[in-house]
């Protein structure tokens, strides 16, 4: 075999090694014209890549990124690394790690550009949901063992009226019983919820039929705490693939907290808790939670849905809110919050519908 031969051989192996590698590499100028596109990078972002611009292939932009390790490299010759979120053709976003690196000519000026982007996304995902279990963990710890102290107390009582056939008494240790194992219940399923990342299992079913039995949870709960608990359920609202058990979830966190916002008021003497489903315009639906409470300030509203922040101080763990919001996302929505001081708090969840004509039937 002669020499050219083997170079044709090295060359297609190099080209193959390139082609497979899982990552993008592309070859740019100093226009940031992509010149060379490996068969990963065609693959996601199609095969007619070659002297387009790379941020509008990459950002789908005609504008240069304002931080870009290519530009970067042909100023000073030096490798560069930065992260950045590029737009795949199906309309998701994911978060890369970018590497530039200079190709010289022969006297020693940048030629072109090598770029290689490698996905960091799911690494960076798995990372968040162990940082945000153990956090979770170490939150909830002492509130957990509050729960269990409060468990062993309601026992106590319970057994006491046991042993002096006292109904009332028993009934009194009952109550703090049931209290607690509601209490530990929810905060171990917004731990579950929040600790993973989950795709909805959707179903065909009514958001009124979900509202209603999400609503139907905390009747008897809301009637001890003296609050009026109102469900305003549009059943023409028609059955919509949603998760259900998501939703539920969703709405019984916003039920409960407008639940503790009243019990915390002491201003008032009558409180109401709305739960509502209705259309929200021809293209949308939406779930209402709305309370009569103290309302929140804007600095609270601001930061309501950042991981473990909590208005309620050290009863509250922020989890409820966190795990509303990821479920929101989950589903393509959007959630809007109205309140204001001593008037009360609206939370509003907004979803498309599939199909405008459904709602014109």
């Amino acid at each position: 075999m002669n020499d050219s031969n083997n170079s044709e051989i090295i060359d297609l192996t190099f080209k193959s090694i390139i082609d497979a590698l899982p990552c993008y590499i592309m070859i740019q100028d100093q226009e940031f014209n992509i010149l060379f596109a490996n068969q990963t990078f065609k693959n996601d972002f199609g095969d007619d890549v070659i002297n387009k611009h790379c941020h509008s292939v990459l950002k789908g932009s005609n504008h240069q990124c304002s931080i870009c390790p290519v530009r970067n490299t042909f100023k000073d010759k030096k490798v560069h690394i930065v992260e950045e979120s590029i737009h795949l053709s199906d309309g998701s976003d994911i978060e890369m790690i970018a590497f530039s690196a200079p190709l010289f000519d022969a006297v020693g000026n940048v030629k072109a550009c090598i770029k290689l982007l490698v996905n960091v996304g799911r690494i960076k995902d798995s990372h968040r949901e162990l940082v945000t279990l153990g956090q979770s963990i170490a939150l909830l710890s002492h509130d957990i063992k509050n729960i269990l102290e409060g468990l062993q107390g309601g026992a106590y009582v319970v057994e006491e009226g046991i042993k002096d056939k006292d109904a009332k008494l028993s009934l009194q240790g009952w109550e703090i019983v049931k209290k607690n194992i509601t209490e530990i219940t929810r905060i171990t399923q917004n731990i579950l919820y929040s600790a993973k990342e989950r795709k909805p299992s959707l179903q065909l079913v009514k958001p009124a039929v979900v509202a209603r039995q999400a609503g139907q949870l905390f009747t008897e709960k809301a009637s001890s705490m003296g609050i009026q608990l109102l469900l305003e359920l549009n059943p023409k609202v028609p059955s919509l693939k949603i998760d259900p058990t998501g939703i539920s979830r969703m709405l019984g966190n916003l039920i409960w907290n407008s639940l503790q916002a009243c019990e915390k008021d002491a201003k008032k003497r009558k409180f109401s808790v709305f739960v509502r489903v209705d259309f929200y315009d021809n293209y949308h639906y939406l779930f209402e939670v709305e309370d009569n409470a103290q309302g929140m300030d804007k600095d609270t509203q601001g930061n309501l849905f950042k991981e473990f922040f909590s208005s309620k101080g050290d009863s509250g763990t922020g989890l409820g809110l966190m795990v509303v919001d990821r479920i929101v996302k989950n589903h393509n929505g959007k959630i809007e919050v109205l309140s204001k001081k001593g008037q009360g708090s609206l939370f509003r969840v907004i979803f498309r519908l599939p199909d405008k004509k459904m709602i014109l039937e």
